[in-house]
């Protein structure tokens, strides 16, 4: 064997460790992050994500008619969830969310028919009416669960996925623009 065929290999294992190590660094290095518990400090999401989920699936949920409402995770839709106030102190506010949400709906085009928005309480005499609106009776043990609950700054909105896992929420008076950036990483 000459000397350029010894240097050659060399060059070639030399070139193959190379690769192996930097498909095995950046490896170690994800793996060191995820189980040494790093976490980034920010999300693309704008809701804030809840830890831990609370489940919802196990709460019995009426519609206003009432007729029983069922999660279907098969179908995997997502939900936006509204626990209203009462109708006494339920007044434009959230007639004015139940049109921001109808607009968040809408603007999901043929990805809408996934989304349901389900309002926990009376809806308010002006709604609008869309085939992803579901009225549903209040439900104390639910809004019990959820970690905001409606006040005079207004009423928060949550997002559920298709199991009944409450993932994000977005406080009294947040923007339904944000909402609806979320929902389109999600449905599609």
């Amino acid at each position: 064997m000459t000397d350029n065929d010894l240097s050659r290999r060399r060059r070639s294992r030399l070139q193959l460790l190379l690769v192996a190590a930097m498909f095995l660094g950046s490896f170690a290095v994800a793996a060191a992050l995820f189980f040494g518990g790093w976490k980034p400090t920010q999300t693309r999401n704008f809701g804030r994500m809840l830890d831990p989920y609370p489940m919802l699936q196990d709460i019995a949920l009426t519609r206003a008619d009432g007729t029983p409402w069922r999660w279907q995770p098969a179908l995997r839709h997502w939900h936006i969830l509204v626990p209203a106030p009462t109708a006494a102190d339920c007044d434009a506010r959230c007639a004015s969310l139940l049109d921001a949400l109808h607009r968040v709906w809408y603007s999901e085009g043929r990805h809408a028919e996934r989304l349901h928005v389900l309002w926990l309480g009376e809806l308010p005499a002006t709604a609008p009416a869309f085939s992803g609106l579901v009225a549903l009776q209040p439900q104390p043990e639910v809004e019990m669960r959820l970690p905001e609950r409606a006040s005079v700054a207004g009423v928060p909105v949550y997002l559920v996925d298709g199991s009944g896992y409450v993932v994000l929420h977005y406080p009294a008076g947040f923007d339904p623009v944000q909402l609806r950036k979320d929902l389109g990483r999600l449905l599609k």
